[in-house]
């Protein structure tokens, strides 16, 4: 079996240790099974959260932008420029 050495700050350790005694876990057992839950998360198809998701079209919703979307036509006469100049619009 592998060792690693983790260094995290001591607010962390303590949070994480306190949870792990929750769940009757210790550290080390604790650390392993979220590492292995944000790998299954991952291999699931489901890459982020409902919150992760809010959180990423909050984000989105404060970056500069065009005021409206364009509809469907307008987008695609944009395509079809694009695909006859041979490079997009930025």
């Amino acid at each position: 079996m592998a060792r690693i050495q983790l260094v995290l700050p001591d607010a962390d350790k303590d949070r994480f240790a306190h949870q792990a005694q929750i769940e009757g876990m210790s550290l080390s057992q604790w650390i392993r099974a979220a590492a292995h839950e944000r790998l299954e998360r991952s291999l699931s198809g489901v890459p982020w959260s409902p919150d992760e998701l809010e959180s990423f079209f909050d984000k989105c919703d404060e970056l500069d932008g065009p005021d409206r979307e364009p509809d469907w036509s307008e987008a695609l006469q944009d395509l079809d420029r694009s695909r006859r100049s041979g490079i997009s619009d930025p």
